[in-house]
Formats: structure tokens, C-alpha cells, sequence
């Protein structure tokens, strides 16, 4: 079983329903997003959450196997209240490395070249990098001599997946994005970002997990450097948003995460949901709207490796009205 303290917040005598800080150390990790686990805990809508992640090969903060591949997920933390056709708002208030060490892959991933240049490789051996991670410098060093010259690089941690269980009672593969969120890896996932996920099931049932220390957009690899978390997030609940593709907000950007194979496809999910976020959140009409993402959208590609491609459409929140 989990352990979990629970502290609540407040001395009034409304305390039973004021915030509750859960902390979490998980003990039960999943390779589905699926409404078939048993919640890890429930969390109110407003409760924070203290808790860990395990690697993408399931090996946790202290270096030891204590799952399988790929990317084990803890949770779900079940949110009281979410029904269908709700939406969930995740706020990640910190992600942190908590070990000295990562791993990734280190070939161009197939899809992201051109065929020809297959063959011609020079370099043919799937070899694992390890990567040493140093948050006192804040970076990340390759550990691969015969690489050269050196590389080091900015820390920047990210979750790979972040999902609810998906609709129609489905069991998804964490190595699989989708409308339900899932292994979306998006480089932008990262500390002080809101999440919006759509609700398939009563509670929610969101899994987190996948944690890496750095990634390129595109994960054109096939992994970021992958590690361990320790994971702070809130949750709040918002009724009856019935929403179509995850969404992400930071202080600079509203966005939108479609995926699907193939790659146009990915593209039009994410512009299809821009345009109804704005007309339901900001009230534009349908013409105003294309207009607007006619001349003020940029894209990125979240991965071009996973099962399903993921596209990010983002509009700069300083362009839409207050």
C-alpha cells in the first residue's frame, strides 16, 4: 500500500473543506491509462498533491527496478466531483530531478530522417547514454566518452505523460498520446503550467509519470533524458467543460495538444481546438477566430516518435483580449 499524510489546511471551523496537501509515495506504478485502477488517493478539487515518478524503464529515485517499462505511471488520484463532460485544471507548482543520473537513447529515430540516409549511417549501434544530472549547476552532462566534444546542457524537467483515463472504457498504452492527454512528450511540460484534461470517468483518474531532466522538441531520439521527479501539482475542477484535446497555459502562451498519425492529422486536431478555444473562451466568432490564427498562430511538434505524433498550436496570450 501507499503511504499518505495528509495535513489540512486551516484552523476554522470550515477546515474539513478547506485545501488539503496530500503527500504521496507511490508503491504501484501502471503501463495503461485506464479507468480499471483502484485510485492511489482522493483529492478534492483545490487539494495539492506532494508526490514521486519513476523513470520510463520503472526505476525510481533511489535506482532500483521497481517496475516495468515504458513509462510506469503513479496515480490515479481520483478528484472528487469530476463527472463526464467536466474538465480537470493540473497546475505543476514544482517538478524536480531527485537523483544524480539519467538515460537515453542516442540515434536519430527513424522517422525524423530522410529514408536514404538509413543506410549510410556510420553509426548503427542502439547504444544507451547515461547522462550525470547536477542541479547544484543546474545541468545535465553526457556520460559517453567517446562522444566528442562534450555535452552539457540546462536542466529543464518536464513529465512525458500526464492523462485521465481515457473514454469508452478504453485501456491506453503509456507510451501512446491521445485526447485523454497521455505520453504527450512535450518539452513545455513543465513547472508553473496549467493543464486542462478532459473528464471520461467519475473522478478523473489522473496518471502522471515520465519525468525527464531535458528534452528536444520533437523527442527525435525517442527519449528525453530520462529520470525520476519529485512531482508538486493542485487540481481544480471546472463543470460541464466539455473540451476535445488537452491544453496547456503558461505566462506566455494558451495552447492546444492534438496527436494522431499521421503527422497532418496531429496538426489539424490542435487547430480545430484552437479555434473552438477561442470561440468558447475568449468569443471571438468562428470568422474572427481564423482570422486572428490566420496571423498570430505558431506551432511546434511535441513528438514525432510515440505511437500517435503530437502538434502544439499556441497563440501569445498578450494578442487576445483580457
Amino acid at each position: 500500500m501507499a503511504v499518505v499524510a495528509l495535513t489540512l489546511v486551516g484552523t476554522s471551523p470550515l477546515a474539513s473543506q478547506a485545501p488539503v496537501t496530500h503527500r504521496l509515495t507511490p508503491e504501484r506504478f501502471y503501463n495503461t491509462f485506464s479507468f480499471a485502477h483502484p485510485p492511489a488517493l482522493k483529492i478534492r478539487p483545490g487539494d495539492r498533491v506532494v508526490t514521486k515518478t519513476i523513470d520510463a524503464s520503472g526505476t525510481d529515485w533511489n535506482g532500483k527496478s521497481v517496475a516495468q517499462g515504458p513509462n510506469p505511471q503513479t496515480g490515479p488520484f481520483y478528484v472528487e466531483g469530476a463527472e463526464p463532460g467536466d474538465a480537470i485544471v493540473v497546475t505543476i507548482e514544482r517538478l524536480e530531478t531527485n537523483r544524480t543520473t539519467g538515460f537515453s537513447s542516442s540515434l536519430l529515430a527513424p522517422y525524423v530522417v530522410d529514408p536514404g540516409s538509413i543506410a549510410n549511417r556510420a553509426d548503427r549501434d542502439p547504444q544507451r547514454a547515461n547522462w550525470v544530472i547536477d542541479k547544484s549547476k543546474g545541468t545535465t552532462r553526457l556520460d559517453m566518452p567517446a562522444v566528442s566534444p562534450p555535452i552539457e546542457l540546462p536542466l529543464r524537467p518536464m513529465l512525458g505523460c500526464m492523462g485521465t483515463a481515457p473514454a469508452r472504457k478504453e485501456a491506453v498504452a503509456t507510451s501512446t498520446p491521445g485526447p485523454f492527454g497521455g505520453n504527450m512528450d512535450y518539452a513545455g511540460l513543465n513547472a508553473g503550467v496549467k493543464v486542462t484534461l478532459p473528464v471520461y470517468e467519475p473522478g478523473a483518474l489522473l496518471f502522471l509519470g515520465d519525468g525527464h531532466a531535458r528534452q528536444g522538441e520533437g523527442e527525435i531520439v525517442g527519449t528525453g533524458v530520462e529520470t525520476s521527479m519529485d512531482v508538486e501539482f493542485t487540481v481544480d475542477l471546472i463543470k460541464k467543460k466539455t473540451i476535445g484535446w488537452p491544453r496547456i497555459e503558461n505566462d506566455i502562451y494558451v495552447m492546444v495538444l492534438g496527436s494522431e498519425r499521421p503527422l497532418l492529422q496531429a496538426f489539424q486536431h490542435a487547430t480545430t481546438e484552437m479555434l473552438r478555444l477561442l470561440v468558447t473562451d475568449y468569443k471571438y466568432s468562428e470568422r474572427g477566430a481564423s482570422l486572428l490564427m490566420g496571423q498570430a498562430i505558431e506551432y511546434e511538434i511535441a513528438n514525432v516518435v510515440d505511437p500517435h505524433f503530437t502538434v502544439v498550436a499556441k497563440i501569445r496570450k498578450s494578442l487576445l483580449p483580457r
